[in-house]
């Protein structure tokens, strides 16, 4: 039976922040995934029981809000291991997660203003939090150490995001995500082109898509009017190097902002070449899946989030595992998006974004304090986080072996795919959010199209974020 050892996908790497995955437009998987077969330890094992603080006398219940809803492919596995909590300490969870997106995140700021704040709160880490990190509303987790010393302790804390607003730490991850490019290998046979790998170059990536245009198909599957966030993302950091890639620019005009500009160009080029759909700019990212799903598209640029709706495509029914045409799923694949100046091609956007928080109302209640770091010690284990984490990333300090067969094969081409990356790097727009993107997002039509200048575009959304800090 083969084995893999699963990383936190390099673990000595610096993530300089953990942020969300594009623009919180997350794009849950359409089918479930399979849950691989854990390995437990008995270091594993002893450090959960360390780490758990069982409430003394009485069920607790715990109001608790996640994103692990709807679509998502670990809503499942999220309602499992509650059960188990509840199971073990006798307290119980009343749940009021909900799919994440831009409503859910708005929603929870409101309940924080209003003293609605759930007990336990699964969320974002990066500037979402904000204001309820500034208000003093959730609790840091050295100051949950300094009660209860082993809280988080199986965790390599290095790859715990700070948060931007004071630096501290306050979210416990469970799994990450990682961007790259998945690949309909089917179109690139018929195309006569090779499977790109770990040395892929900006101008492979466009002689590619030439041939592939020539052979009738679609090279790039991509909503630009819809969601043009990854070839944003990617683009911009194509002219930058992950030490810079956070930063954001004072003008259009000073180094950073003329990066920006040069990845805008890059896209714009790309369309003007005939590489995205005809109707990209008004086809939805569903429609544009569809293409690449069905082999009209070669090329598509989408989070690890991604792998699950893949799947789910190649199944007779999307929700069933069982009807998976394995000989379909075989010709889908995952690499490096293509590399150019000072980026290596294996240095990716990725991630631990989200974790568990615990809110001060519940740690300020005696009762609920004990069942909150109960319950994120039981969430955050070194047995359950596997479960949530798969193919993606976690920060656990002994990553558990697992079974590879309980895997599929796009999930195990993940893993060796991530196996050879040289640096994760989070996603530069989660800083530059909201209002500020929209010249850039909302406005991409205009901009490949050539009624806009990318300069334009972009010292527009600067003004905007500038605006935003004062």
């Amino acid at each position: 039976m083969k084995m893999k050892k699963i990383t936190a996908f390099l673990m000595t790497a610096v993530l300089t922040m953990g942020l969300a995955g594009c623009g919180g437009e997350t794009a849950p998987a359409a089918a479930t995934e399979q849950e691989p077969a854990t390995e437990q330890t008995e270091s594993s094992a002893e450090a959960e029981s360390s780490a758990e603080a069982e409430p003394s006398g009485g069920s607790v219940e715990l109001t608790v809000t996640t994103t692990f809803a709807g679509e998502d492919s670990n809503a499942q596995n999220y309602k499992d291991a509650v059960a188990a909590w509840e199971s073990k300490t006798g307290n119980t969870v009343s749940d009021t997660s909900a799919t994440s997106d831009e409503t859910f995140k708005t929603r929870i700021i409101t309940d924080f203003e209003t003293g609605s704040e759930p007990d336990v709160l699964f969320f974002f880490n990066g500037a979402d939090a904000n204001d309820f990190v500034n208000a003093g509303k959730v609790v840091s987790i050295d100051d949950i150490r300094a009660e209860y010393p082993d809280f988080a302790s199986n965790m390599n804390d290095e790859l715990i995001a700070a948060s931007p607003a004071d630096g501290k730490k306050y979210a416990v991850p469970v799994n990450g995500y990682w961007e790259a490019m998945f690949v309909n290998t089917e179109v690139l046979d018929a195309a006569g082109v090779e499977m790109p790998g770990a040395d892929y170059t900006w101008d492979q990536f466009l002689s590619d898509c030439q041939d592939i245009k020539d052979a009738g198909y679609a090279p790039i599957a991509a909503a630009l009017g819809n969601i043009p966030h990854y070839w944003w993302e990617f683009a911009i950091f194509n002219q930058q190097t992950p030490d810079n890639h956070l930063d954001i620019p004072g003008s259009s005009d000073d180094a950073t902002g003329k990066q920006w500009v040069a990845g805008l160009e890059d896209i714009r080029e790309l369309y003007q070449r005939g590489y995205f759909p005809d109707n990209t700019l008004s086809a939805t990212d569903d429609e544009t899946f569809a293409m690449f799903t069905d082999g009209k598209a070669a090329f598509l640029l989408d989070g690890s989030w991604k792998v699950g709706g893949i799947v789910g495509s190649c199944q007779s029914d999307p929700d069933d595992p069982s009807t998976l045409d394995a000989d379909k799923l075989s010709h889908f694949d995952v690499t490096y998006f293509s590399g150019k100046g000072n980026r290596k091609t294996t240095d990716l956007i990725g991630g631990l974004s989200m974790g568990y928080y615990i809110t001060t109302k519940a740690w300020e209640d005696p009762d609920k304090r004990e069942a909150a770091v109960s319950f994120v010690s039981h969430m955050t284990s070194d047995e359950v986080v596997p479960i949530f984490a798969q193919h993606t990333a976690s920060a656990l300090k002994n990553a558990p072996t697992v079974d590879e067969s309980q895997f599929n094969a796009l999930q195990i081409k993940a893993m060796d795919m991530m196996s050879g990356v040289t640096s994760l790097t989070g996603a530069v727009q989660d800083l530059f959010n909201g209002d500020c993107r929209v010249s850039t997002f909302d406005g991409m039509p205009d901009i490949v199209a050539g009624n806009v200048s990318a300069a334009d575009a972009v010292q527009e959304g600067v003004d905007t974020y500038q605006d935003s800090l004062e």
